[in-house]
């Protein structure tokens, strides 16, 4: 029997299922494969009309020739458009962050390039935050200019009021099309205020141009922040990290209210960004076990972070959960943030030597780039994630040369420290670092 349902998902005894209930079975009937009790891989690239009229219905529904008619649901064409898992999968993902649509790509760099594609045009400017992802910032400072899109960036941390002033002295505020905010930013975890960048974009939007803020949500996960309850428009993922969460996919997810998203699916049919059937169904399963995963990772990151926020040849920690100095910052984790998630950067002292011979001598933890796998994961930004970014920027952004980014797994807590302190040992820090 399916459950009562209205605009806010199904309901039981008067009450809305929480998102982790709705994760086993939501948007799939077992009557529809051989009442399997889970949802088949619908590995096709087409699927057969049961005559000519509802293939005309389907199309005219698909490329928008006319409006839906009530109950009306675009049918399935072709695994570009639409397909089983990806449908089901979207239904399910939308719950997390309470959108009205969402929609999964084959990569994160996929979901971001296709929504700021669907959402700018030549002379269109966007503001957005630093430091963000790698990826995203050489997309936003090198590929959109030769669209003739504009960019400007802040620091995560700087005063909204001083970001208003920045964007009026630039001469573009007129220009504004987008904010693009990645919070908590990578990899230095600084947050940014989305209220009030928020009401920044509707301050500059008009009758004829919405101000879109899109928040890359990555490092929190859709289980320890809610974008979109905080005034975001649309809430962009790499689906590869936490949502996949075993290191085994990619894929990216943005979601949002229907007329965004509209436009997002609609680029994304032309560009071919979607995400496979096979990733589909991956995610799904990743989908059921994403909340005690995150929890998990959550408790061993607080054992860790304590752990290296008191070693000695630590010389500062990049972590939420200890914002205490910088009451700032406390605020916006108080009021937008659940939890200090499972993402810990930390300077070693001393510099690009001391951080790779750190790296180079752990065994439990693995030396590679990405987060949210069940395994700990560990990296050196400066290098690695976010090298394409200048020196002289990644000095400003606060990503130095000893810097180490650590995504802490499901493993026990003790046996990650007892892995650190092994590597911390072979570390020698310079003279002039100890001072």
């Amino acid at each position: 029997m399916q459950l009562p349902e209205d605009q806010n998902g199904p309901h039981l005894n008067g009450k809305h299922l929480r998102p982790e209930s709705l994760m086993m079975s939501y948007g799939y009937n077992p009557e529809w494969s051989e009442m399997a009790v889970k949802a088949p891989i619908y590995q096709t690239s087409t699927f057969v009309f049961k005559n000519a009229e509802e293939g005309k219905a389907f199309f005219e529904l698909a490329y928008g020739l006319r409006e839906k008619h009530a109950e009306e649901q675009l049918g399935l064409i072709y695994s570009r458009l639409n397909n089983p898992d990806l449908e089901i999968l979207e239904n399910r993902l939308r719950f997390w962050d309470g959108a009205e649509e969402a929609a999964v790509f084959a990569s994160g760099m996929a979901a971001i390039s296709t929504t700021l594609l669907a959402l700018l045009k030549p002379g269109d400017l966007i503001l957005h935050s630093e430091p963000i992802y790698g990826g995203s910032d050489y997309y936003i400072k090198n590929i959109l200019p030769k669209f003739g899109v504009k960019s400007m960036g802040f620091r995560a941390n700087t005063p909204i009021e001083k970001v208003e002033q920045m964007l009026e002295e630039s001469g573009m505020a007129d220009k504004l099309a987008m904010v693009y905010l990645e919070t908590p930013a990578n990899p230095t975890n600084h947050l940014v205020d989305i209220e009030a960048c928020a009401a920044m974009a509707k301050k500059h939007s008009t009758a004829d141009k919405k101000v879109v803020v899109a928040v890359d949500n990555t490092f929190l996960g859709p289980v320890f922040s809610h974008p979109l309850k905080h005034g975001a428009d649309l809430v962009l993922y790499s689906a590869t990290k936490y949502i996949g969460g075993h290191s085994d996919l990619i894929a990216g997810a943005c979601a949002g209210p229907a007329d965004l998203m509209k436009q997002v699916k609609g680029m994304r049919t032309f560009m071919g960004s979607m995400a496979s059937p096979w990733t589909g169904w991956m995610l799904m399963r990743s989908l059921e076990t994403l909340k005690i995963r995150m929890e998990c990772q959550a408790r061993g990151a607080e054992v860790v972070a304590a752990y290296l926020k008191e070693h000695p040849k630590v010389d500062k920690i990049y972590f939420l959960g200890y914002l205490q100095d910088n009451p700032q910052q406390q605020a916006i984790y108080d009021k937008q943030c659940k939890a200090a998630g499972s993402m810990i950067s930390f300077d070693i002292k001393g510099g690009e030597k001391e951080a790779f011979t750190f790296l180079n001598n752990l065994k439990l933890i693995k030396l590679a780039v990405s987060l949210g796998g069940t395994e700990s994961l560990a990296e050196h930004p400066a290098s690695m994630t976010h090298s394409d970014i200048c020196l002289a920027d990644r000095a400003v952004m606060g990503i130095g040369e000893g810097m180490v980014r650590i995504s802490v797994g499901v493993e026990h807590p003790e046996d990650i420290i007892s892995d650190i302190a092994q590597a911390l040992e072979k570390v020698v820090v310079p003279v002039e670092a100890e001072v």
